[in-house]
């Protein structure tokens, strides 16, 4: 895990191995400063040597703005790299996303993608930075003060070596019980994440039904629980300054006494006594500060976690070595065909499919809710793979193709419309980038959406908000018909893409497909039979089978779930 995160610093290698360099340096200058402290009480100002204060002063100037300047050096290396780090895992975290099939989707919940994306990140950020300034300086710290400590004076020295495994175990401790508690904390982050989530996007349904203070108490139940478990954690983590300043006042107290007796039987004097003091607040700031990038780096194991995660996961579908790149043309051939979402071979979504649709034709899918409609259209551009069988698309196995190839000469229009915020003609153009104006106007023609963009202030070049929330349901669905036309698909499959436009809109959009895109295929998934009774085909589905397929009239004097929806939808016209 930490070799693929490391990895990830790629062209900021160089600021890394700066900021240790230049940190090590502000330690070297810092470590000094003590001893030149002595040196200068005990030769300049015990000694009343004038010249001296003057000779060790300067040189103390000097360590000092040395210090300073490699510090300021450090950070901002430090700053550059741990900046860069993150900028590398969001962007090969995000195009780790876009190379995944909807089954990868599926796994990782849409809430925790953002939160591995945003706060994971953030905390995988500081620690890379802690580990680069403050996990070097620290030991490196430790080490020279404690050989400047025992130059002064070893039996005083020990004192420090006595309290280190105190402290360490002591710290030691209370990390292993704080881990398991981060860990918790970020899937409660996810949990959050989806709630805010499905409150913003759901926020019309939620004021319909006055449902406001539901969607609060989910709210502060959930941010309750992460209130409880971080204040667990800083708990915990809050045992580390006692037992901190425990070990820092009894090394000041040893150091005092042993440093007071040393003094009067004369083997020390007192600027060695002094600088002593300072190398004990050196090492135990030190150790306060390696307590600190402990809890970080606890926090950001949990999330370095879920960050190698979400880069380690494969994508369900690959192409092939050597794949086709031109699909001959929009035949569709299911042979045989069973499918699961999971790959369990025990809960089929789809069941023994046999199904031969011919380039051109209008096929109408029906069936009742649950009944794996749209699982049956989703295998045709490869959105998943089947469990076992095959689909064909021009004579050859979906698998066969190169995944770009086949997905653009198969034009999707989903159940869940989406519109992306900008231009209507920007929308438009996710289906053609080169389309020019007159293409545009064309397809939204086809699609029936020319008349109410027309109407619109500022035209097709409307802004359209995210989500498309401000046109109305309908509208959006006739621009995702228009945007899929645009690719001018030897498919053309619309999932249920017409439900919210009236009866009239709707016929208008089939009798177009059938005089504008005659050797298109078109799949049409619809609860209407007034949308599909005019197919070449129609085909019943029910509980993941093919029950029937047939043209309206044939459908209509044999199959029985046919006739009941028929019967059901005339009786409620006529009412």
């Amino acid at each position: 895990m930490i070799k693929q995160l490391v990895g990830r610093v790629r062209e900021y290698k160089k600021d890394a191995l700066l900021t240790p360099f230049f940190v090590v340096l502000e330690v070297v200058m810092e470590v000094v400063i003590p001893t030149v402290m002595a040196l200068l009480i005990d030769r300049g100002i015990d000694a009343g040597n004038l010249g001296a204060i003057w000779k060790y002063g300067l040189i103390l100037i000097v360590c000092a703005m040395l210090a300073l300047v490699f510090g300021a050096l450090a950070g901002t290396f430090a700053s550059r790299a741990s900046a860069g780090f993150a900028r590398n895992l969001r962007h090969d975290m995000y195009y780790a996303v876009q190379d995944f099939s909807f089954s990868n989707i599926d796994k990782f919940s849409t809430a925790s993608i953002v939160t591995r994306l945003t706060t994971d990140v953030t905390n995988v950020q500081n620690a890379f930075q802690m580990c680069t300034r403050i996990a070097v300086r620290c030991p490196v710290m430790l080490i020279f003060s404690l050989i400047m400590a025992f130059r002064i004076n070893n039996q005083v020295a020990w004192v420090f070596v006595g309290v280190l495994p105190i402290l360490g175990i002591g710290l030691g401790i209370l990390m292993k019980i704080v881990a398991p508690v981060f860990a918790r904390v970020f899937k409660t982050y996810d949990r959050m994440n989806t709630v805010v989530q499905e409150n913003l996007r759901g926020i019309r349904v939620v004021k319909a039904y006055v449902r406001e203070e539901h969607e609060t108490e989910k709210f502060q139940s959930v941010s309750g629980r992460l209130y409880r478990e971080f204040s667990k954690a800083q708990k915990t983590m809050a045992c580390a300054m006692p037992l901190m300043q425990i070990c820092m006042y009894a090394c000041i107290l040893l150091i005092s006494w042993f440093g007071a007796r040393l003094i009067v039987g004369g083997s020390m004097t007192t600027g060695e006594l002094t600088s002593l003091f300072s190398y004990v607040m050196q090492i135990l700031i030190s150790l306060m500060m390696v307590a600190m990038v402990f809890v970080m780096i606890t926090m950001s194991r949990a999330s370095a976690q879920r960050i190698s995660e979400l880069l380690t996961e494969q994508a369900d579908l690959h192409d092939p070595e050597n794949p086709v790149t031109a699909v001959k043309d929009g035949s569709i051939r299911f042979e045989n065909v069973s499918f699961s979402y999971k790959g369990d071979h025990h809960k089929f979504a789809l069941h023994g499919v046999n199904l031969d649709i011919k380039p051109g034709q209008t096929v109408g899918i029906l069936g009742g809710t649950g009944s794996a409609k749209s699982s049956l259209v989703q295998l045709i551009p490869r959105l998943y793979d089947v469990t076992e069988g095959s689909v064909k698309v021009g004579g050859v196995d979906v698998r066969a193709y190169h995944l770009e190839t086949l997905r653009d000469e198969v034009a999707m229009v989903l159940q869940k419309n989406v519109l992306f915020s900008g231009t209507i003609k920007e929308n438009l153009r996710w289906g053609n980038e080169k389309a020019t104006d007159e293409e545009l106007k064309r397809v939204c023609k086809l699609a029936q959406a020319d008349e109410f963009i027309s109407q619109m202030p500022d035209g097709y070049d409307t802004h359209i908000e995210q989500g498309g929330t401000n046109v109305s349901g309908g509208q959006k669905q006739r621009l995702c018909i228009a945007r899929a036309l645009l690719k001018k698909p030897k498919i053309l499959i619309l999932d249920d893409s017409t439900s919210a436009v009236d009866t009239k809109t709707d016929a208008l959009i089939r009798r177009a497909f059938v005089e504008e895109i005659p050797e298109t295929t078109k799949l049409i998934i619809a609860q209407r039979v007034s949308s599909v009774q005019d197919a070449d085909q129609i085909i019943v589905m029910d509980n993941g089978c093919i029950n029937a397929v047939g043209t309206h009239d044939e459908l209509l004097r044999s199959n029985e779930i046919y006739q009941e929806v028929y019967r059901s939808q005339q009786k409620g016209g006529e009412e």
